[in-house]
């Protein structure tokens, strides 16, 4: 295992010994941030023997250099999970990850997504007003998943059976990118239940022709991925398109309801829509960190970095950091941070991110024309080694016309 001598922790790189996938740290894991930045650029965490990098410019680097710093063997901080992600696109790099990408890439240009900006806006004007007709609903479970599903799984071109396990198998795989701690063990075991199925997706060629999906079988076909490979892939684009939108959408009313004049200035100018969903994913990143394998001896703020070790590369915490944005501890809708890592940076950033957004802001802007406030209590948040989500969102809105 690479890692930095006693005499070179202590010489160059502060320690860090707190546990970062605790339940406390998870549910609360701003403070944390905060003490590692404050410790330096690179930090050992001595609990997951591990380089934390938690600071804003370190993390734009490392994302940018996908050449020193690989996602093969090392995204997950678990090597049965690195194992597992070997076929994946999620897990490859340079030439092989280009390819990957490319097989499906060209559906997810704004280009290509234009044409579904009307079915969006009335999947998410649909969603609006049933729950506001309901009175009192759980803006996760009645809303935020309930727009995605009704978008994603055609837009993957995946059958109806099966879709109704989609949004928790999801989870389970982000949860397995953690330590292999209790909670990651957990869910290996469901995880596999999302493998299976993307298995019967290739093995009985169910997928719609024409949407994603059967892009991967197409390649399949003419010998450009193998069977093992095509499963893979169905899984890297069923996992990360659902719950990271959900996580986003349910993020913006809780914050709206924390931040009421914040909503007021959206309401008053709906142009703020798209600024407003950005300073969402900066101040409450959905995904919070991933791995990297380092491929050659390189250093890292003056930092020395053998090759084959791991780094953690802290997206949420990156979104706080003080020399980057100026009172990065307020939610501001006017901030505009389009810099922001919330969505990753260079050959991995979220190739779905287009439709996330499309999504998202569709809903906000429903409600901008139909709710004056958000009333959230009760709250709960899941406990998750990998994202910073709502399990419920109990909510009530005030209605009102659009100033």
């Amino acid at each position: 295992m690479s890692k930095p001598s006693k005499r070179g922790r202590c010489a160059i790189v502060p320690v860090y010994a707190e546990d970062l996938y605790t339940e406390e740290a998870i549910l609360d894991p701003y403070p944390h941030y905060r003490a590692l930045r404050d410790l330096g650029p690179v930090v050992w965490l001595e609990r997951h023997e591990v380089y934390a990098l938690p600071r804003y410019a370190q993390v734009r680097a490392v994302l940018g250099d996908d050449e020193t710093f690989r996602t093969g063997g090392g995204v997950s901080l678990n090597e049965r999970y690195n194992e597992l992600l070997r076929d994946s696109m999620f897990a490859s790099d340079g030439e092989r990850h280009t390819f990957l990408r490319g097989l499906v890439g060209h559906k997810l240009t704004p280009k290509a997504l234009r044409p579904m900006r009307g079915r969006v806006e009335e999947a998410a004007v649909a969603a609006v007003e049933r729950v506001i007709a309901q009175g009192s609903f759980d803006s996760v479970g009645d809303l935020a998943r309930d727009m995605v599903m009704a978008i994603v799984p055609d837009f993957i071109g995946i059958p109806e059976e099966g879709r109704e396990h989609l949004i928790d198998w999801a989870a389970a795989n982000f949860n397995c990118h953690g330590p292999l701690n209790e909670r990651a063990e957990a869910a290996l075991a469901v995880s596999g239940r999302m493998a299976e199925y993307a298995s019967r997706l290739v093995t009985e060629r169910s997928p719609r022709p024409g949407g994603l999906a059967h892009c991967v079988l197409d390649a399949m076909d003419d010998g450009r991925v193998d069977r093992e490979q095509a499963i893979s892939l169905m899984i890297d684009y069923l996992v990360p398109s659902l719950d990271t939108t959900v996580t986003g959408l349910s993020s913006a009313i809780w914050l709206f309801s924390r931040h009421p004049d914040q909503w007021d200035l959206v309401r008053n100018d709906p142009s703020l829509v798209a600024t407003a969903f950005n300073e969402v994913i900066r101040f409450e990143t959905p995904v919070r960190q991933f791995g990297r394998r380092v491929a050659r001896d390189t250093e890292i703020a003056g930092v020395p970095i053998p090759a084959g070790a791991q780094v953690l590369v802290m997206f949420a915490s990156a979104n706080r950091d003080e020399r980057q944005w100026e009172r990065p501890e307020v939610f501001d809708v006017t901030r505009n941070p389009v810099e922001h890592v919330g969505f990753g940076y260079g050959a991995h950033g979220c190739a779905g991110q287009g439709l996330a957004r499309l999504e998202a802001q569709a809903v906000l802007k429903a409600l901008a024309q139909r709710v004056t406030r958000f009333e959230v209590s009760g709250e709960r948040r899941t406990v998750n080694n990998l994202m910073r989500a709502f399990d419920t969102l109990p909510t009530r809105v005030i209605q009102g016309v659009r100033p």
